[in-house]
């Protein structure tokens, strides 16, 4: 038998969670009946599974009928995500899959990251944003040593990106526990070592990094609300000269977060909006930059 984790959230909050859920292909967000309410359903292998979201988020578990779940798992595959000329992600953890899939494209660094529990795999507009902004910069810096840091990490796909690009160590952190599990099975699947990737939950809030916390390129996909307090903490993990990403920014939140960092000093020479989000890069002003 199969099960299902079932939550009722005020409409308002949909935004949230269809970033959350972005790429799981067994995760539903279903607007009730008024317009004020949406319920998200998240199908599990196991009720252990449905318990760990109900721990960690509330809400409810129940048992699905066989028929019920079969139906749900009956879809296409999600073709592999390319990015740029450097990267493609995929859903695939099969071995002979992956090989044909890296025969298929020679030049392409290949991550394997299959939709698990209720994070994202890089199809949501922010994720794929800031992939794209890491595929820039590790060509900028080809041949160069250089360190990333990934702020509110969830899969850890970023991070993993950036490693795969180049990058010859990154850290990456999320304050959800469930978010770092998954992201150390991914580092598994992708032979990606604690020695290159220090993965840790962290709460951005009260984290001081380390001297081999900081990055030459540093990305935070939050949202707008947990950026503009968090800016001060996340100066501090950017080495000089480093390059800022943002995103999780809805574009109508985007010109208060824009104003809440240039109050901290820095701007940014590139914004991108896709749909209803903002991704932006950039760093310190001159005047202000850190060693």
């Amino acid at each position: 038998m199969s099960w299902s984790w079932n939550k009722l959230s005020a409409a308002k909050w949909e935004d949230a969670w269809s970033e959350r859920i972005a790429g799981n292909p067994n995760a539903v967000i279903t607007q009730i009946k008024g317009g004020k309410t949406i319920r998200i359903v998240v199908y599990c292998d196991t009720e252990q599974d449905a318990l760990i979201l109900k721990e960690h988020f509330g809400g409810s578990v129940r048992e699905v009928k066989t028929q019920d779940w079969v139906a749900a798992q009956n879809r296409e595959p999600r073709p592999p995500l390319k990015i740029r000329d450097s990267l493609l992600i995929t859903e695939q953890t099969d071995a002979e899959k992956l090989k044909a899939l890296q025969q298929q494209f020679p030049k392409r660094r290949i991550l394997s990251v299959p939709a698990e529990m209720a994070f994202g795999t890089g199809d949501h507009a922010t994720t794929s944003a800031c992939l794209r902004f890491i595929c820039d910069f590790a060509k900028s810096r080809k041949g160069t040593d250089w360190s990333m840091t990934d702020i509110g990490c969830g899969t850890a796909v970023l991070a993993m990106a950036a490693l795969e690009l180049g990058a010859a160590r990154a850290a990456a952190f999320d304050f959800d526990p469930m978010a770092i599990e998954v992201a150390r099975y991914n580092m598994e699947r992708n032979g990606i070592t604690d020695t290159r990737l220090d993965l840790f939950v962290g709460d951005v809030f009260e984290w001081t990094p380390t001297a081999g916390q900081k990055g030459d390129l540093v990305v935070a996909n939050l949202f707008s609300t947990i950026l503009q307090k968090a800016f001060p903490r996340i100066i501090t993990a950017m080495k000089q000269n480093a390059v800022l990403v943002i995103s999780g920014i809805l574009a109508s939140q985007w010109e208060e977060t824009k104003a809440s960092a240039e109050r901290r000093g820095l701007t940014f020479d590139k914004v991108i909006k896709r749909g209803k989000w903002v991704t932006a890069k950039g760093g310190l002003r001159a005047s202000t930059a850190r060693v």
